[in-house]
C-alpha cells in the first residue's frame, strides 16, 4: 500500500501552465502529478502557489535593539509575506566579527526565530574569517564598501586582501557599494546627492578592480541602473528602490531615508529597467522604531522595513502584468538558494517543502496588519497580495493570521565545523 503524504496541495496552477497536485512528505516534495493518500488536504483552485522566498537581506535586530525588532517579531514578519528562510546580516550591536558573537546570534535565533534562518560573518580587517567560515557563517558580509547603520567601511586598500582571504576558503562576499561624498546631509534630495548614482557606479568599479583573484561576489541593494549593468558576480535589488522615488515623500520625510538612498522617479524607472537583468529581490529589512526616525533627518537612522511586504508588492505587480510569475519565482526563491549553496523550495521531487499560497487579489497595504515590530511601512498606501498560508517544511507554520511553530533550522555555510 503507497504511504500516504504528510500534506498533498491538490490543484495547483503550476509556473509552466499545468495543474497538478503537490504532495509533501518528510519536509520535501515528493510527488507533482495526481494526487496520492494525505494526512491534510489543501485545495489551491483559484490561487497562487508560489514555492517560498529566501530573503538573503534582513537585519533581525534584536539584543539591546529588540524595540526595534526581535528574532520572533521580524520572523513571523517574513512568514505571513512568504518568506521561510531569511540571511541576518551582521552589522548588528555587538556586530558578528568574532567566533563567540557568531554562535550568540545563532543561539538567539534558535531560541525565538518562527523561519528558517542563517547568519552572516561581519568583514573587518581583523575579523578571523577562518574561524568565522567554520562556525557556520553562511556568506561574508555585507562588506561595507561605505560605512552605513552599525556597519564598518573596509577601505579600497583593505578589501584586496579580505576578497583573497574570502577566495581561499570558497566563500562568498557580499559587498555594500557606495561612495560617500563630503555635503549637506539634511533631506533625502540631498542624502541622495552624498551617497550619489554616479558614486555607486565607481565603487562597483572599484570592487571588480580589487577582486583580482576572482572571489565570488554578491552586489548588495544596487539602486542605479549604470551599477547593475556594470556589476559581475550576482545582483540583487531591493523592493523600496524599485517601487519608492524620494519624490513620493516630503523632502525632510526621514522614514524615507535608507543606505542607498531612494533615487529619483527617472533613476528608479531606470533601474526597473533593468529588471531582467538583476538577479535577486531581497528586502534589506532594516526596521527602526518610530520615534527614532522621527528625530530631525540627519540624527535619524538609515533602514526601512519590508520583509513581509517583498513578495506581496512583488504579486501585484504581476497582478499588473509588469513582471511575469516565473521571473519572481526565480528572483525571490530560486536564484537565493543556488547563489547560497542551499536546498531550493519548488516543485520537483526533492525540493524544500515550503509554499505560500496567495488569493489573485491586492489588497492596500495597511501598517497595522503587518507584524514587525516597528509598526510601519514606507508601503503603505501601495497594493499587495498577502498569502493566506505559508508551508515550512510541510507543515502549515502561519494560517489566517495565525502562527504555528514548527521546527526552523539553522542553516550553515558550508565551511561549518561542530565543535
Amino acid at each position: 500500500m503507497e504511504p500516504r503524504a504528510s500534506l498533498l496541495l491538490q490543484n495547483v496552477s503550476l509556473p509552466d501552465g499545468r495543474v497538478a497536485d503537490v504532495a509533501i512528505t518528510d519536509g520535501t516534495v515528493r510527488h507533482i502529478g495526481a494526487g496520492i493518500p494525505a494526512e491534510r488536504v489543501i485545495d489551491c483552485t483559484g490561487l497562487f502557489v508560489l514555492p517560498a522566498a529566501t530573503d538573503m537581506h534582513v537585519h533581525m535586530r534584536g539584543g539591546p535593539q529588540s524595540a526595534k525588532e526581535d528574532w520572533e517579531s521580524g520572523s513571523k514578519s517574513a512568514l505571513a509575506g512568504g518568506v521561510t528562510v531569511v540571511v541576518d546580516q551582521p552589522n548588528t550591536v555587538p556586530p558578528v566579527i568574532s567566533p563567540e558573537s557568531f554562535r550568540a546570534r545563532v543561539c538567539e535565533a534558535r531560541e525565538k526565530s518562527f523561519c528558517h534562518f542563517a547568519v552572516n560573518s561581519g568583514v573587518t580587517p581583523d575579523t578571523p574569517l577562518p574561524a568565522m567560515w567554520s562556525a557556520g557563517a553562511l556568506a561574508f558580509g555585507e562588506t561595507f564598501f561605505a560605512p552605513s547603520s552599525y556597519g564598518e567601511a573596509v577601505s579600497p586598500q583593505e578589501l584586496g586582501a579580505v576578497l583573497d582571504r574570502i577566495h581561499s576558503l570558497g566563500g562568498l562576499a557580499t559587498i555594500h557599494a557606495e561612495e560617500v561624498s563630503p555635503g549637506p546631509d539634511t533631506t533625502l534630495a540631498s542624502h541622495a546627492q552624498v551617497r550619489s548614482a554616479a558614486g555607486e557606479l565607481r565603487a562597483v568599479r572599484a570592487v571588480l578592480h580589487a577582486n583580482s583573484v576572482g572571489c565570488r561576489l554578491h552586489f548588495c541593494h544596487m539602486s542605479t541602473g549604470p551599477a547593475v549593468g556594470t556589476a559581475t558576480g550576482s545582483v540583487e535589488a531591493t523592493p523600496h528602490h524599485l517601487f519608492l522615488s524620494h519624490e513620493m515623500a516630503e523632502n525632510t520625510d526621514a522614514f524615507f531615508k535608507v543606505n542607498p538612498p531612494l533615487r529619483s522617479g527617472r533613476e528608479r524607472k531606470e533601474l526597473f529597467s533593468r529588471w531582467k537583468e538583476i538577479d535577486v529581490i531581497a528586502s534589506d529589512h532594516a526596521p527602526h522604531t518610530r520615534s527614532e526616525k522621527q528625530q530631525p533627518f540627519p540624527d535619524a537612522p538609515s533602514g526601512v522595513p519590508g520583509v513581509e511586504t517583498m513578495l506581496p508588492l512583488l504579486l501585484a505587480a504581476v497582478l499588473e502584468k509588469t513582471i511575469s510569475l516565473p521571473e519572481l519565482i526565480a528572483k525571490t526563491s530560486s536564484n537565493p538558494a543556488a547563489i547560497l549553496g542551499i536546498p531550493p523550495a519548488g516543485f520537483a521531487p526533492g525540493c524544500r517543502g515550503d509554499f505560500a499560497i496567495f488569493p489573485k487579489q491586492a489588497v492596500p497595504i495597511d501598517p497595522d496588519n503587518l507584524h514587525s515590530r516597528c509598526g510601519w511601512t514606507p508601503f503603505e498606501g501601495h497594493r499587495g497580495v498577502f498569502p493566506s498560508r505559508v508551508i515550512m517544511d510541510g507543515t502549515v507554520v502561519y494560517e489566517d493570521g495565525e502562527f504555528f511553530r514548527a521546527y526552523p533550522q539553522w542553516i550553515c555555510g558550508k565551511g561549518y565545523f561542530p565543535r
